[in-house]
């Protein structure tokens, strides 16, 4: 196992993604797509969502298997890049 010493985390390891938006159609998906192609593997039943307490807004968490601080570097870049996405987590 890896252990990196800024953020003291050891790879691989169970690490939830999320991400908030507001409640659209495509908004699940297109986070799931964005985790996806950086974790191939990933099912949709790691999927869980959640609406704000008005339905205006989603958050999407999605728990994976993290390889490691790239890998999730990455995820978050992405993430944060599309424009249904208010914040990632």
């Amino acid at each position: 196992m890896q252990n990196t010493d800024e953020t003291f985390i050891e790879y691989p390891c169970q690490f939830p993604i999320k991400a908030m938006g507001l409640r659209t159609p495509e908004f699940v998906q297109i986070v799931f797509e964005i985790v996806q192609g950086h974790v191939p593997e990933i099912q949709e039943s790691a999927l869980h969502k959640r609406e704000s307490s008005n339905g205006k807004y989603l958050s999407v968490t999605i728990t994976i298997e993290a390889r490691s601080r790239e890998q999730l570097d990455a995820i978050y870049m992405d993430l944060s890049a599309h424009q249904l996405v208010l914040m990632a987590l």
